[in-house]
Order: structure tokens, then sequence, then C-alpha cells
């Protein structure tokens, strides 16, 4: 995916993912088609789990960020700013919506 503008996300901000997709894993890594507009995104392993993640239900960042961290050869530092990154990723290609600050 590629980088474009979109909201910075805090560590407290909720998201998930629309529904307005499908996806498949394919191996450890995924592929998304977007519904609305045709286009498909592929992930790398990292990747594919955050998206299996906010499939799954809602997560705050900092729930993804503590996921990730801890199934990944990552500091927790460099995780929160790969997560907020593929986050801003997701959200402006459409794929992720943004369900408040912390909001159950």
């Amino acid at each position: 995916m590629t980088s474009t503008a979109s909201p910075v996300f805090s560590l407290t901000t909720r998201v998930a993912a629309t529904r307005d997709q499908v996806s498949c894993q394919i191996d450890r890594e995924a592929v998304i088609l977007n519904l609305k507009d045709g286009v498909y995104y592929g992930l790398n392993e990292a990747g594919a789990r955050v998206w299996t993640l906010v499939q799954e239900r809602s997560h705050t960042v900092t729930e993804l960020v503590a996921m990730i961290a801890s199934e990944f050869a990552v500091s927790p530092e460099q995780c929160a700013d790969d997560v907020c990154a593929l986050l801003a990723q997701f959200h402006a290609a459409g794929l992720l919506e943004v369900l408040g600050e912390g909001a159950g």
C-alpha cells in the first residue's frame, strides 16, 4: 500500500474494518479487495495480522500495538509508528473506519 494523507491516529483511537471489502489469507499474507472501487491491496505477514485483528472486532491502537509487538520482533515505539502508518493507509483507502477515541 502506498502512503497518502489521512488522519493521525492516537493510541486511544478505536478502529474497525469497513464492510465494503472482502479479504483472504494466502499463507501468512493477505489480499483485500475494496468493493467500492475494485482496488486490490496486498499485505505482508505483519500487515495481514493487523488486518485480521481489525476485522475480528474494533480495537484501540494501543491494543493493536501491544498484540503486534508481542508477536513480532519490533520495539514498542517502532511498532506504534508502523501500526499507525498502516492504519492511516487503510483509512485513506476506505478500508477502515474510525469509531472514536477509546469508544466501545
